[in-house]
């Protein structure tokens, strides 16, 4: 009797090791959201205390970008990052999609956060996106 437990035992563990594969429902995927801060400005929450250090030390001031420059390539970025959310790719990196709306004015400080977001997933993890500028893009 013992022999037969410790044979379906040892039979069952490498099934409870496997790693799942399985997409999250629609109703569990996760997703950013611009919200409005108490200001009544819209803003965006990086969870990620490495993003603060690269806003101030390693991206570009605000004043070297155009609102236009930065919705026109948010819009691309956007597009290309809910792309690879929802194919899986790059899935250690993407965990959400974005929900942006290219229609909707934001104002320039949420579009440079934003921007920075990309900026800042290419400086951290080397993730290449399209739609970023040469010079905002780091080489490893």
């Amino acid at each position: 009797m013992k022999n037969i437990i410790l044979l379906i035992i040892i039979s069952l563990l490498p099934f409870s090791c496997m790693a799942q594969n399985e997409r999250k429902s629609d109703k569990e995927k996760s997703e950013m959201k611009p919200s409005k801060n108490e200001d009544g400005e819209w803003d965006l929450t990086v969870i990620d205390t490495q993003f603060d250090y690269f806003l101030n030390a390693v991206a570009k001031p605000i004043n070297q970008y155009s609102e236009s420059f930065l919705k026109s390539r948010n819009t691309l970025l956007v597009t290309e990052w809910n792309s690879y959310y929802n194919s899986g790719r790059y899935r250690n990196v993407i965990e959400s999609s974005i929900d942006y709306d290219p229609k909707e004015n934001y104002g320039i400080k949420f579009e440079y956060k934003l921007y920075q977001v990309f900026a800042y997933v290419n400086w951290k993890y080397g993730l290449k996106m399209n739609g970023l500028s040469g010079a905002d893009t780091t080489r490893r």
